[in-house]
């Protein structure tokens, strides 16, 4: 916007403020609510975000009444001004701004309705993935319970309508996985923008297993069909088999008998005719063979299955014979060959089958070494399996043939003479016969020999192979198992850490339940390592027995690996990413009290946890709350305030709203303080102790007053105002009976329940408290006012006094019990004067009276109302009261009686007796008749002090890096004390110090007011330079024992001491030791002792300098008058006429108690002419102090009741001059 119309039309940058901030939060409201994902699927996740959601349009309908007074101001604007350029720009922000509201309302509308329909989608789509699971695991539970597969009839029949059943209800079942996966395909389709990941990996898991399923039900049935319909067959196959055994054994026993005939090796044709015959029995025989071997596998599955039944009998006797009829026939076939083949070449004939046998039985021997090495997977090893088993059925097949050739062999070598084969061998050269002889049976046996010791081996290492196979089956059998589980579990796992959200995007109170789930998936990630370690030494042991794995399997090992080390790093890092976001976040932490403060302010956290603020503007810290900071300026205000006990009280009243205290019950403070378990009194507290607390107290009020309780800035304001009065020094520590004193004292409840409360903290559990109890109770309270600067109106910060008065009023019993201490607070001793005080004001602050002030004219009176007892009909409002204003002919010493709540007419009768009273007596008995509205105790400086923990106050500055920024804390304890402050009290503690010098000695007294201060200041500085002094000297007699006592170790020859500062705590070698040990930790507590009783002189020190600075100004004021409404009053070092306590000489009533009030006719003064009057006061003032000058103040008590006097004679002269008018 131009700078011209800036300047021409002013309220223009009031509204562009406003527009602007609306604005922008418009905007970074619409950025929140695009950004805002929420996981697809997750209940919990999207009632969370619906709450969100809700809450943020009750923050926009809040709102809305600020948008309307934009629009109203806008439309102010424009009518007063007649520049067309401005109300041109003023109606398109206006506009803008319009539109911008209804779209940030229609997004949040849009968003709330779309995850109320997302809420309503997932759940129906969780209800049926949970029917889908329940479906499969029925599945795999009937496919699990099938083990093996049966070889009966009726097992298998009843196998196979199980498997038909259970296909059946795959098809119904089917329903509920479709209805799943299109529920899943709806919300992967309408809600694409949001974390779908959840839904999209849950579906794709339940289609994988119900397609696995499928695939595992065909695969059953086909193979329990196979297995019917082989068992059909096998009856059939078997008598069909052993009938062809029946005529192949009929036809081999005819080829035998021909075979035996005598001279039939002469009969070459009729040789031939028979070798022909058995050649085509031998085929039938081989191509019998594979008949053979399927029917003895089948028989033995299905007498395995048959168990020992009559059944199993039969068949074992029927399977029985068809063996050896097998056997006999191929035995017969063998031996019709060797007779056919025995003729004069016989031995060629057994030299050349040998031969072949060798040849083969190397083949095999080769084919054998070909299988190895076993396969690296589950199907590698069974096809080898199968291959091997093949090779099994030759050997056997083969056995025969080769048993029955060693046979021939054996009995051709054992039966031919010599001489036959002399004849039979014919050598290229001449042998003898004997030679040729033993060179063919030599051959012979030697080739047999080389058949029967390869066919043992080849049965050896087959049978060895076997064993290898099987092993590496079972455990191969045993891997594929534990891969399938591990990989199940880690794919469960990665599913639940793929539904995580961002850490950022959780809620802080989410963040310790998902901390405890991420905890739970750890210790199953945890659990998963036996299953590791299973499949890894499994894996091992297939190494070990020589078995390389595939590049498969050693893929899905290095991947399960993988995955479980991935699983077992992003838990850590969530869990280690969690626990930073709940310690910044988290309940415990203190992040969410950054938003207490706005910019350019920042919050920030010392080392101890102790808060602290930055300024980036003025690039300052300060320990105060910026809102804590103005709340203290507000309350200097208050400081025109005449009395103690009201300026206290108002000023607590006020910082009991700021802090929302005033809105907290009893019960509830009790309820919060419990649930945090705060029963050892005596505990300290850290920061983050009394955080919690807080926001449980202020968690309860938010519910029940959201619009008044701003749960960031009320914890941490009052988190400030704490450490303000208990912990000025910012240690970070705070004991919780200082604790429980702060809140409870400004909580809501009945006075005397507080007391009670207070009491039974520090009372013993036989229900007494002694004085240093209530000694403790007394500190912690009085630092309540003295944190304000108001500590002096209440007998000083030391407490000893009223602890004395407390027991004094219980005829100095060694212990109280909570009668007694009620009874002595329901006389408002002095120091606690406050808290009563602090009720009447709340009390008062709705109360309205249907009277009329005389001063100020107000009608009704507001607040507290003021009814003279010595005037008719004459009331004064709480504000000429507390300022001093008087009307015509009243005056301030006479009685007067405090409502808080309406008069009743009883009341008005009452009232109007005492006044009628009151007529008759004079002024002298109001002077000699004063009745204080507290009971009074002794100064601070009076008696001796009582023990106090030093530990309760803090003396020392804190050694820490903020020191550095804020080397002090409550800077507006001082400055809250008002510079007109009443000179009754400070005459008081002067008259008490003097007495409390102590000195008889005559001396000559100062001259003027100057002359006391600075005579008082002095002395006190002397009996600060004395107490040094003795320190001094008792610290140079110490050096000069210990050095002493050294040169007396050293001279008996002893390791030399070490030096005091290093001396450390050592068992004594000697008696004497042992008593110079102890002589020197009493100095040393002694010591102690001393600093600590000069710290509190100290601070008594502070507080009376003032005292008397304040009142220095008062006397050395120049004189001036005002006039407020119409009546004259004198300056402030005249006006301020308070009673000698905090409280106003006044009679109280709370509620429609009244007080009786004493008095006689009040004698009026004769008017005087002020300025005279004037100069005799000061004449009088100058005339009492001689001219004599000396350094010694002893008598002061006398010099200050003389200024006491010359005061009274002032006001006095003031009064009456009013009087007179």
């Amino acid at each position: 916007m131009p700078s011209s119309l800036l300047l021409e039309v002013p309220a223009l940058a009031d509204f562009n403020r406003a527009w602007a901030e609306l604005t922008d939060w418009l905007s970074l409201l619409d950025r929140v609510i695009k950004s805002q994902r929420v996981m697809v699927g997750d209940l919990e996740d999207i009632n969370e975000m619906i709450i969100k959601q809700k809450a943020t349009l009750q923050d926009l309908d809040q709102r809305r009444p600020q948008l309307e007074e934009l629009i109203t101001a806008a439309q102010n604007l424009k009518n007063k001004t007649s520049n067309q350029e401005a109300r041109t720009i003023i109606t398109d922000r206006i506009e803008r701004l319009q539109n911008q509201w209804d779209e940030v309302q229609e997004h949040l509308q849009n968003r709330r309705q779309q995850l109320n329909e997302m809420l309503k989608d997932s759940t129906q789509w969780l209800e049926a993935k949970e029917e889908a699971e329940r479906v499969l695991g029925q599945a795999r539970a009937k496919l699990e319970s099938w083990k093996e597969t049966p070889y009966t009839m009726d097992a298998i029949q009843k196998k196979i309508t199980e498997t038909k059943q259970l296909a059946k209800d795959l098809r119904q079942w089917q329903i509920n996985v479709d209805v799943a996966n299109d529920l899943a395909l709806k919300l992967l389709r309408d809600y694409s923008s949001d974390d779908t990941r959840k839904v999209h990996m849950i579906t794709e898991n339940i289609n994988a297993s119900w397609a696995s399923i499928h695939k595992r039900v065909s695969e059953r049935e086909a193979a329990l069909e196979e297995t019917h319909r082989l068992l059909q067959q096998f009856p059939l196959d078997l008598e069909k088999f052993l009938a062809w055994l029946t005529e192949a054994e009929t036809t081999a026993n005819v080829l035998q008998d021909a075979t035996h005939k005598e001279r039939l090796l002469e009969d070459s044709k009729g040789v031939r005719e028979l070798m022909t015959q058995w050649q085509d029995l031998q085929g039938e025989i081989d191509a019998h063979t594979n008949i053979y071997h399927n029917l003895d596998e089948n028989g033995q599955k299905v007498l395995r299955s048959l168990e020992s039944s009559d059944d199993a009998a039969l068949l074992q006797r029927r399977l029985d014979n068809m063996n050896f009829k097998w056997s006999e026939l191929r035995k017969k076939s063998l031996n019709i060959r060797s007779h056919l083949e025995a003729s004069s070449d016989q031995w060629k004939r057994l030299h050349l089958s040998l031969q072949e046998l060798l040849v083969w039985l190397q083949l095999k021997d080769d084919e054998l070494s070909r299988q190895a090495p076993i396969g690296g997977d589950f199907p590698a090893v069974q096809k080898q399996n199968d291959v091997h088993r093949a090779f099994k059925r030759e050997l056997k097949t083969k056995e025969p043939v080769i048993m029955s050739t060693l046979e021939t062999v054996r009995i051709f070598l054992k039966e031919l003479p010599l001489e036959g084969l002399e004849k039979l061998y014919q050598e290229p050269r001449e042998l003898p016969p004997e030679e040729r002889a033993q060179n063919v049976t030599r051959l012979l046996r030697k080739q047999a020999e080389e058949v029967n010791a390869e066919w043992e081996k080849l049965n050896l290492r087959s049978a060895d192979w076997q064993r290898k196979i099987d092993e590496a089956l079972e455990r191969l059998q045993e891997l594929q198992e534990a891969t399938d589980e591990l990989d199940l579990k880690l794919r469960q796992a990665e599913v639940i850490k793929g539904s995580w959200q961002p850490v950022g995007d959780l809620l802080v109170d989410s963040l310790q339940d998902h901390l405890e789930k991420v905890k739970v998936l750890r210790g199953e990630i945890t659990a998963l390592k036996e299953n590791v370690n299973y499949v890894n030494d499994l894996a091992r042991q297939l190494t070990t027995l020589g078995i390389q794995l595939s590049p498969y399997n050693l893929s899905t090992l290095e991947d399960l690996n993988t995955r479980w080390r991935l699983l077992q790093v992003a838990v850590e890092d969530r869990i280690r990413q969690v626990h930073e976001a709940h310690r910044d976040f988290g309940p415990a932490s203190q992040h969410f009290l950054s938003s207490s403060v706005q910019g350019p302010w920042e919050r920030a956290i010392s080392p101890n946890k102790v808060p602290y603020y930055i300024n980036h503007e003025t690039q300052t810290t300060c320990w105060d709350h910026p809102k804590m900071t103005e709340l203290y300026q507000s309350l200097a205000d208050l400081n025109n305030v005449r009395f103690s006990a009201y300026r206290t009280a108002m000023k607590l009243r006020r910082l009991q709203k700021a802090l929302c205290l005033d809105l907290l019950s009893l019960s509830a403070a009790c309820d919060a303080l419990d649930q945090h378990n705060l029963k050892q009194n005596d505990q300290p507290m850290d920061i983050l102790q009394v955080i919690n607390c807080l926001t449980t107290i202020y968690d309860c009020l938010e519910q029940e007053h959201n619009n008044l309780v701003n749960v960031p800035l009320c914890v941490d304001m009052c988190l400030n105002w704490l450490l303000n009065v208990y912990d000025t020094g910012r240690t970070g520590r705070i004991r919780v009976l200082s604790f429980k004193t702060g809140i409870i004292s400004l909580c809501k409840a009945h006075l005397e329940d507080k007391y009670r409360y207070l009491f039974k903290q520090v009372a013993s559990s036989t229900g007494f408290c002694d004085q240093r109890r209530l000694g403790l109770l007394l500190h912690d309270s009085i630092q309540i006012p003295r944190q304000l600067g108001e500590v002096a109106s209440f007998g000083g910060s030391n407490i000893e006094p009223s602890v004395r008065s407390c027991f004094q009023f219980a005829n100095n019993k060694p212990e109280i019990e909570a009668a007694l201490f009620l009874d002595w607070m329901r006389l408002e001793p002095q120091s606690m004067v406050w808290l009563p005080v602090l009720h009447r004001v709340a009390a008062a602050e709705t109360a309205k009276h249907q009277a009329k002030c005389n001063i100020c004219k107000e009608c009704p009176i507001i607040g507290f109302r003021y009814r003279s007892l010595k005037h008719f009909n004459y009331d004064i409002c709480q504000s000429c009261f507390f300022s001093g204003r008087v009307a015509k002919g009243h005056k301030m010493h006479y009685p007067m009686v405090e409502y808080c709540t309406p008069t009743t007419s009883g009341e008005d009768v009452r009232d109007f007796a005492k006044v009628l009273k009151n007529k008759f007596r004079t002024k002298r008995y109001f002077a000699k008749h004063p009745r204080m509205g507290y009971l009074p105790v002794q100064t601070v400086l009076e008696g001796d002090n009582m023990e106090t923990p030093v530990t309760l106050i803090n003396f020392w500055p804190v050694d820490s890096a903020l020191a550095e920024m804020e080397n002090s804390n409550g800077s507006y304890l001082n400055d809250s004390i008002s510079p007109n402050e009443s000179i009754d009290d400070e005459h008081l503690l002067i008259q008490h110090y003097c007495q409390s010098l102590n000195q008889d000695s005559p001396l000559s007294q100062p001259r003027s007011p100057a002359q006391i201060l600075i005579s008082l200041e002095s002395e006190e500085r002397g009996e600060l330079e004395r107490i040094l002094a003795d320190l001094e000297e008792e610290n140079r007699n110490l050096q000069a024992e210990y050095d002493r006592l050294k040169q007396q170790h050293e001279h008996k020859g002893l390791s030399p001491l070490p030096s005091p500062p290093e001396m450390m705590p050592t068992s004594p070698q000697s008696p004497r030791d042992a008593e110079l040990i102890a002589e020197a930790k009493l100095l040393r507590q002694h010591k102690g002792r001393l600093e600590a009783r000069m710290q509190i002189l100290e601070d008594h020190n502070k507080q009376l300098e003032s005292q008397l600075n304040r009142l220095r100004q008062l006397l050395e004021q120049p004189q001036a008058e005002a006039k407020v409404n119409g009546t004259t009053v004198s300056s402030p070092s005249t006006s301020l006429q308070r009673s000698d306590s905090s409280q106003p000489m006044l009679l109280r009533v709370v509620g429609s108690q009244t007080s009786e009030s004493m008095g006689e006719e009040d004698l009026l003064s004769p008017p005087q002419d002020t300025s005279t009057g004037l100069e005799e006061v000061m004449e009088q003032l100058n005339n009492s102090f001689p001219s004599s000058r000396g350094h010694n103040v002893g008598s002061l008590f006398h010099l200050a009741d003389d200024v006491g006097r010359a005061m009274e004679s002032l006001v006095s002269v003031m009064t009456d001059e009013e009087g007179a008018e």
